[in-house]
């Protein structure tokens, strides 16, 4: 993401939208007047509820602040696996009274990445993430909370770990990457996969090949704000509003009328995240 670019425009409205995962922290977000800025703009083109995540217990606690601020916003917690080298007592209990506020929607994101290690500075190993992953497993199912997952070239390991320690009833794969084979397995599996502007990008050949292989009953968007801006417009700053560029080029690769879309993707967000229909 470049601060050089401009925001993108406002697109044409999509009615109805759910975000369903997004940063509103990253975003600029820091009160509830910030909060519901950032909230309005994505209202204003149909994306009219938002799904805040965390990745750190900052922002956890800064994600439950926002979900109480403002009501068409929810919450999602946990440590982000690059830094489950945090999860000592005192941060599972912080993170578990969080996880249990009836704002927070879904676990997450936790999961694997097997990108960072060795890259990053203080990034967790892939035991340490790997520990963290099963206890947020736990968690989620003690809780009865979906499930967010970040994904990030560990397919296999991630699978493995689901298998081991029996899968939540709701599982997402927040901003799907992966190839058609594993877009199968997960659709087997019964998890709802999470289409961010990746699927946007023109080199994005085999997750362009996966979208169309997920029933609508399995499949949600999201922006991951500010990171991912859609195509034309990568590299710019991303915010919740953008959704609807994404869901034009996943309907395009799907061979689907975007308002189809957009419907089907906002009923699956309020089964597995639990929201209430908008009224009006």
């Amino acid at each position: 993401m470049s601060k050089d670019r401009p925001a993108p425009e406002a697109p044409a409205p999509l009615f109805p939208l759910v975000d369903s995962h997004t940063h509103l922290d990253a975003c600029g977000a820091s009160d509830a007047a910030s909060v519901t800025a950032i909230v309005d703009r994505a209202a204003a083109v149909g994306v009219e509820r938002v799904v805040t995540v965390a990745d750190d217990l900052a922002a956890a606690q800064f994600a439950v602040d926002a979900a109480h601020w403002d009501p068409r916003v929810y919450a999602a917690v946990a440590i982000h696996p690059t830094r489950a080298n945090v999860l000592d007592d005192a941060t599972r209990a912080e993170i578990e009274r969080l996880a249990g506020d009836p704002r927070v929607v879904a676990v997450g994101e936790t999961g694997l990445d097997f990108y960072w290690p060795g890259k990053l500075d203080g990034c967790a190993t892939v035991p340490e993430q790997t520990e963290g992953f099963r206890w947020h497993i736990d968690l989620a199912k003690r809780l009865g909370k979906t499930l967010m997952i970040h994904n990030r070239e560990a397919d296999r390991a991630l699978l493995q770990v689901l298998r081991e320690e029996g899968a939540p009833e709701t599982v997402i794969f927040h901003c799907f990457s992966s190839d058609a084979e594993m877009a199968r397995e997960c659709v087997d599996a019964g998890y709802v996969l999470s289409f961010s502007g990746t699927v946007s990008f023109k080199n994005a050949k085999a997750l362009r090949e996966a979208a169309p292989l997920v029933p609508s009953d399995q499949l949600i968007v999201e922006t991951d704000a500010p990171f991912l801006t859609p195509h034309p417009f990568r590299g710019a700053p991303n915010e919740p509003y953008c959704l609807p560029y994404t869901v034009r080029a996943l309907a395009e690769i799907r061979g689907e009328d975007p308002d189809d879309l957009a419907k089907a993707s906002t009923a699956t967000a309020e089964r597995v995240y639990g929201l209430r229909p908008v009224c009006g």
